[in-house]
């Protein structure tokens, strides 16, 4: 189970229609589908009619069917699909790199297997707390002596270290109470590249090798003994994020918007060029001086507050429906405002994450967060805290 337009030769059926052998059988003459060589303002037409129509999973497989026929096909279909942030929709891979809705949180959840010690993420497909889903993204735990390691994936299947399909990673230290999320493609400019061996990314080499690629941080996430301040109650969280401006919040904020994946040695159908749009070329004049100057910029979230409830005598957060089960685990984060002014952008959530099931949480964001981003803060809710428990 992975991401991606498909394997060549299911783009090269979906491109050949006929095939003529000749009268002893042996040599074979491929035929051009007309689907091909349609006019381009009627191809466009029944693209945009497909984008229009096919607008929830399972159904939307058939949009990415589209862009696999051909480049020009491939071309329009880029063009048509807007980005979550516009549409609310998760339509390639890419789009798991990209800054969510601004107006509605986006619907997923997380499954839990801790004999493998793998995650895996879904989108929600219907309102109901458990479905199938859509895959997104996977990860898998990697203990060692002073940290642990969460190596993330577009690929259900392949999560070794030295995979093809890795696109960052997430390390804690070894009391569990720091983590710093890895991306492994440039997320903005100046980024803050980590070359010491100790930190390399695992199958960076292999995913990007002609584009910049490494260890890139782009958030820092440390929690600290409960609000409560015993041993019970909810953990205090504290999230910088490197890769998005504080202003992204803001009416007309933007937040950088990675594209495309650069293509890989390990035949992955990911997209070969890593492109920008206008909005993250804005947004590199803008992030591309010293680290230290981005950082004291970047957006900074916090968990909400809970409330006592008293005919209940314990502290609750309202998740409306989407969490079930009280957990040390369960959060919500909104903006930390500026110079302590808050004002009404600081109170939408931007990320909640809760349990309802055994195995099973839910985790919902909106703009700014990726959904690459919001896994890697909830992965390390899932981590132990010695010093915090």
């Amino acid at each position: 189970m992975k991401w991606g337009y498909g394997s060549k030769s299911r783009c090269r059926q979906s491109s050949v229609v006929a095939v003529a052998e000749e009268t002893e059988g042996i040599d074979q003459v491929f035929v051009e589908s007309c689907w091909t060589n349609l006019p381009l303002e009627l191809l466009r037409e029944v693209l945009m009619r497909i984008e229009d129509t096919e607008s929830k999973w399972p159904l939307r497989k058939n949009v990415v069917a589209c862009a696999g026929v051909c480049r020009s096909w491939r071309d329009i279909m880029k063009e048509l699909v807007k980005t979550p942030e516009v549409s609310g929709k998760l339509t390639f891979p890419i789009s798991v790199k990209q800054p969510g809705p601004r107006d509605t949180l986006l619907q997923c959840f997380i499954k839990r297997n801790q004999t493998t010690q793998t995650y895996h993420l879904y989108l929600s497909l219907t309102q109901a707390l458990a479905d199938d889903g859509k895959f997104l993204l996977a990860a898998r735990k990697y203990r060692r002596p002073t940290c642990t390691d969460y190596v993330m994936s577009l690929d259900a299947d392949e999560m070794s270290k030295g995979g093809g399909t890795c696109i960052g990673k997430l390390r804690s230290n070894f009391l569990g109470t720091k983590f710093t999320a890895y991306d492994c493609i440039l997320p903005y400019a100046g980024a803050k590249l980590v070359k010491s061996r100790s930190t390399r990314l695992v199958g960076s080499k292999q995913m990007n090798p002609r584009g910049p690629s490494g260890n890139y941080e782009v958030a820092h996430i440390s929690y600290e003994l409960n609000v409560l301040g015993a041993s019970r109650g909810p953990r205090r969280m504290h999230c910088v994020m490197d890769a998005i401006p504080a202003s992204a919040i803001k009416p007309g904020g933007t937040a950088p918007t990675q594209v495309e994946f650069p293509m890989g040695n390990s035949g992955s159908s990911l997209p070969m060029r890593f492109l920008q749009s206008k909005s993250s070329l804005r947004l590199e004049k803008s992030l591309s001086g010293p680290i230290e100057t981005q950082r004291e910029g970047s957006l900074v979230l916090k968990n909400k507050a809970p409330r006592w409830h008293e005919q209940l005598q314990c502290w609750c957060l309202n998740f409306h429906g989407r969490v079930t089960v009280a957990s040390v685990k369960n959060f919500q984060l909104v903006a930390s405002p500026e110079n302590g002014v808050a004002g009404p952008e600081h109170e939408k959530v931007i990320l909640q994450f809760g349990k309802v099931g055994k195995d099973m949480f839910t985790m919902d964001y909106r703009y700014p967060l990726s959904a690459f981003q919001a896994f890697a803060i909830c992965l390390s809710s899932f981590d132990t805290k010695i010093a915090c428990e």
